[in-house]
């Protein structure tokens, strides 16, 4: 097999959305078994990097490169970059009518023989055994969303896992629950032993605390602006906003 330093490496990106460009010569690298955190205004581009890396319909590649693993995704249709180990978790997923959480959870599992026992201890992880015969996200709250979003994700047990704030909105007691399963799906132990990593939108940082993050990013413009320790990008925004935090990040070289 033929080995890799980066798991994800983008190299100017430019993507199109209805006919506007919203990256622009976009670069960023994820070395394997690293997790980055991604911030930015509302606008940024953020949720557009994601999708366009997920292979989303709607997201039109300019120009540029999205290599995985050393392969050149941008022709992969969803299903198939699926099958080579990428997911993600969306911010505001549709609702499924029709089809059952427990539908999806089964087909996951469809090869292993312990199929119901794997369903049962995830969905009990994830306080959502009550919600197994409902339609996917229908008649969900905000937290239970993301709640089955993250459930979907660890029993898919990808390579490289995205997701959109799944700290947005979430109460101080959610959050803890939030934290621990998103630190379950990056662990090690959990059915195979890989490499994970991942890439996270977060705007307050909460679910951070959670994670052994290696580099976070801010976006502007549609563009990465300013890259290093995700504590001290953090504390800077806090004191200074995005516009003076990557100013700072600049002078600091």
């Amino acid at each position: 097999m033929k080995q890799y330093e980066n798991i994800l490496e983008i190299k100017d990106l430019s993507v199109s959305v209805h006919g506007n460009l919203i990256l622009s010569n976009l670069n960023l690298v994820i070395p394997k078994g690293e997790i980055h955190a991604l911030l930015g205004k509302n606008g940024s581009g953020k949720t557009t990097l994601m999708n366009t890396i997920m292979g989303f319909s709607g997201y039109e590649i300019v120009s540029g490169q999205i290599l995985y693993k050393g392969q050149d995704i941008c022709t992969l249709e969803v299903n198939e970059r699926a099958r080579i180990g990428i997911a993600i978790a969306q911010q505001r997923p549709p609702i499924i009518h029709g089809v059952k959480l427990q539908n999806i959870l089964d087909y996951i599992f469809k090869d292993q023989i312990e199929k119901d026992k794997f369903v049962n201890q995830f969905a009990t992880d994830a306080q959502m055994e009550d919600f197994l015969q409902r339609s996917i996200n229908d008649g969900l709250s905000g937290g239970e969303i993301k709640r089955a979003e993250l459930l979907q994700l660890i029993c898919m047990n990808p390579e490289f896992a995205m997701m959109d704030e799944p700290d947005s909105g979430v109460d101080i007691e959610a959050l803890k629950l939030i934290g621990s399963l998103v630190n379950q799906l990056f662990s090690t132990d959990n059915l195979v032993d890989t490499h994970k990593s991942g890439l996270i939108i977060t705007h307050s940082g909460n679910v951070l605390d959670y994670l052994k993050i290696s580099n976070a990013h801010i976006m502007q413009n549609g563009k990465i602006q300013c890259s290093g320790n995700v504590g001290e990008i953090i504390k800077m925004i806090k004191l200074y906003g995005y516009d003076g935090c990557i100013q700072e990040m600049r002078n600091r070289g």
